[in-house]
């Protein structure tokens, strides 16, 4: 995995090979800044991230300036190495093993962005429950948006906060915001 750009850029990461993760592609991910790059100032933000895995997500951010990350994966595995990194590279990210649903029932904080990452094999039910969840808790803050990666396989465009998606290559990345009143 590699670091696209900001203070590490270009910096490759190596994570163990026995984590449980398939993380985020280069390609991918590039595009997925260029969109967010064009609405946020990285270093003004608070991001959450789910189904962290490798923290690759959190460590882009971090790159680029974001100093209030939240990571959040059950495997005490992708949780220690993302801990182990964002020391090694002095980045601010609290990762915080748990299970995802578990956290979002009992989270309290708002974010400005909440990047979910879950399996791709989830049924669209558990997408579908990542996303009230976030809603419900009024999670996000005012201009927050809610980005789930998963598989061109998956719709989730039916959902009330749905936005748009941008596929690329295998992935989608769906964006949804609050009802604009």
């Amino acid at each position: 995995m590699r670091i696209i750009t900001g203070k590490y850029k270009s910096k490759r990461i190596q994570a163990p090979k026995n984590l449980p993760v398939r993380p985020t592609t280069d390609m991918a991910k590039e595009a997925l800044f260029s969109i967010l790059n064009n609405s946020y100032y990285f270093n003004n933000i608070s991001v959450l991230d789910l189904f962290s895995g490798t923290g690759n997500i959190s460590f882009e951010f971090g790159s680029r300036g974001t100093e209030n990350i939240t990571a959040v994966d059950i495997h005490f595995g992708c949780v220690k190495f993302i801990n182990a990194t964002s020391k090694e590279l002095d980045l601010n990210i609290n990762a915080i093993k748990s299970d995802v649903f578990k956290f979002l029932g009992r989270c309290n904080t708002k974010f400005d962005i909440i990047f979910a990452d879950p399996p791709y094999e989830f049924e669209v039910e558990k997408f579908e429950k990542i996303i009230n969840l976030v809603f419900e808790k009024e999670l996000l803050n005012t201009e927050g948006i809610l980005i789930i990666e998963h598989s061109k396989h998956t719709k989730l465009s039916n959902h009330i906060h749905f936005m748009y998606s941008k596929k690329y290559g295998g992935n989608m990345f769906s964006f949804f915001e609050k009802e604009k009143i």
